[in-house]
């Protein structure tokens, strides 16, 4: 089974949301990180699942939350190079590929 490895910027972009949706109400960011982990999960048994998005980038988009995240596969890991707002700043991440 691959191993999921996080670029770095993505704890700054996780921790932004979860204080956002946590400053809206209270356990909306713990909704948060868990919708994410069941996505990590999910990319983790599954990764082919999902489509391209650009580059070699597949994209998982999260039900709940208006976020996907995005990553790549390699022979021994997934990398995931961002969780990104589906409606905010278009490809602030290309740079991390």
């Amino acid at each position: 089974m691959p191993r999921l490895v996080f670029h770095p910027a993505l704890s700054f972009e996780v921790k932004a949301s979860y204080d956002w949706y946590e400053d809206k109400t209270r356990g909306l960011g713990d909704d948060f990180l868990s919708e994410l982990e069941l996505g990590f999960r999910a990319i983790i048994e599954y990764p082919d699942t999902w489509p391209v998005f650009t580059k070699r980038v597949r994209r998982f988009i999260l039900s709940r939350f208006p976020y996907s995240i995005l990553y790549q596969i390699t022979p021994d890991m997934i990398h995931v190079v961002a969780v990104m707002h589906n409606s905010r700043k278009p490809g602030y991440w290309l740079n991390r590929l």
